[in-house]
């Protein structure tokens, strides 16, 4: 069930490539150990001009993805820092930018507040 919703800030000329989504939900995938078609991946792309950093001034060159995941249970803290490691250098490949400006954000549990065609997540 994870899903995970990608955010990259986009500079003057940069799309989305058009294998981000399949390539990040197949490294996903692998990473949470889900079965086929249960990893599912969204990415938009965000301007530069609707991004900032405080008093960084105006820094062409910063591009962050922001990854936020939606698992139905958290792992245990250990297993945690793993995932995020292997999603961040996952991520960072497939977007082409340093493994430092990609930022994994885990969203609460998703179970009992979460339902797919509907139907609870319990």
């Amino acid at each position: 069930m994870p899903i995970l919703e990608i955010e990259a800030v986009l500079l003057e000329g940069e799309a989305i490539g058009p294998h981000w989504a399949s390539e990040i939900s197949n490294a996903a995938g692998k990473i949470f150990d889900t079965p086929s078609g249960q990893t599912w991946v969204r990415v938009r792309g965000l301007p530069r001009s609707h991004y900032a950093e405080n008093s960084t001034g105006s820094s062409l060159e910063l591009s962050p993805v922001f990854v936020s995941v939606l698992k139905e249970q958290l792992p245990e803290p250990k297993e945690l820092r793993i995932e995020i490691e292997e999603l961040t250098t996952a991520v960072a490949r497939v977007t082409e930018r340093p493994e430092v400006n990609v930022h994994v954000i885990y969203l609460p549990p998703g179970a009992g507040r979460i339902a797919f065609g509907g139907r609870l997540v319990e």
